[in-house]
């Protein structure tokens, strides 16, 4: 199948693929991002406040929490909240709160609004940004920062994200160094990877000329939005996303009337509620009698981080063999930029 795909290059104009193909390099790059990264606080709670891609490091570290330390802490977790706004949430004001300003370009306007009012409220921040107004802000008022690379599309540099801001907790005493864990999730999904892309692949045929709604449990939610998100800015195509058991209550009845060719994408964890499991082949086989085609993705077994970016890399190969069988060119987001240029 991978020779179908050999010559693309005119499609692919920006190599998105070798991006892609390069993810699990950014698992130990993003950890070295934060070397210098020294916070003063006994944090119970974080507020990332965030756009688009750049709010996704923010939804993996609260997957990756909640499935690690906060199982141990119980009744004194680590709360994440995602602040997608251009003000802060209550949380954020509350005693031990750590704000993460996150924005990619260093421009999005929502967050720098988010950080002037961190500012004036002298709030306890870290900044995670490749340069633009954020970092020249960071600077001037001498808050700490990562400074992720730049280069490359927010949505394309989870890895870098997210194990940077673990080696902020780490250093906070927050949490225990991860970096002998990442040289072995990076290695595992290197020697994965052939076997990855033909999943991606295979996805991509199914779903070509169908809407994909990406279904996933409710502690891995993030991942059906973050496969959205690829299926929208890489394939340019629209995509939708749920998560079981909520789905069965309410939006798995709107496809009685069906008015677009839906097709499921179930991310299906087998650790799962003994009954969440049979809820995959039980609404598979009721949407069938209304010609909704569906398909079950296993989410990888092995170690928590090992699972969201083994996941996370079936997602974008999806999304991008989607984008080329389709003719589009998955890096830009012309419409986004467009828009943008609209409110200015």
């Amino acid at each position: 199948m991978a020779d179908e795909y050999t010559n693309n290059i005119d499609i692919d104009k920006e190599n998105l693929l070798a991006i892609i193909e390069d993810m699990p390099n950014q698992l130990l790059a993003g950890w070295q991002l934060a070397e210098s990264i020294n916070l003063k606080g006994n944090f119970h709670s974080i507020v990332l406040s965030g756009m688009g891609g750049s709010a996704l490091a923010g939804e993996l570290l609260k997957i990756y929490l909640d499935e690690t330390v906060n199982k141990i802490r119980k009744g004194n977790p680590l709360r994440v909240i995602i602040n997608r706004s251009y003000s802060l949430p209550p949380e954020a004001f509350e005693l031990n709160c750590l704000n993460i300003i996150s924005s990619y370009s260093g421009n999005t306007e929502e967050t720098l609004s988010v950080f002037e009012e961190v500012r004036q409220n002298n709030l306890t921040c870290l900044g995670l940004t490749s340069g633009g107004k954020l970092l020249e802000f960071c600077l001037q008022n001498k808050l700490p920062f990562i400074q992720l690379p730049a280069g490359i599309q927010p949505r394309m540099g989870l890895g870098y994200g997210l194990t940077s801001l673990l080696r902020a907790l780490y250093q906070s005493g927050l949490i225990e160094d991860q970096q002998p864990k990442l040289e072995e999730v990076s290695l595992a999904i290197k020697n994965q990877l052939v076997r990855l892309k033909k999943n991606g692949q295979e996805i991509a045929v199914a779903i070509q000329g169908k809407t994909p709604v990406v279904y996933a449990p409710v502690q891995f939610k993030a991942l059906a939005l973050i496969w959205k998100i690829m299926f929208n800015e890489n394939s340019k195509t629209p995509a939708f996303w749920n998560y079981f058991p909520e789905l069965n209550h309410n939006e798995m009845v709107g496809f009685t009337n069906s008015q677009a060719n839906f097709h499921l994408l179930l991310l299906k964890d087998e650790q799962d509620n003994s009954q969440n499991l049979k809820r995959y082949l039980a609404t598979t086989e009721i949407l069938q009698d209304f010609k909704i085609g569906a398909k079950i993705i296993e989410i990888p077994e092995g170690e928590i981080l090992y699972r969201l970016f083994a996941t996370l890399q079936i997602g974008c190969f999806a999304s991008y063999y989607l984008a080329i069988n389709y003719g589009q060119d998955p890096t830009p987001v012309e419409m986004v930029e467009r828009f943008k240029s609209m409110l200015k």
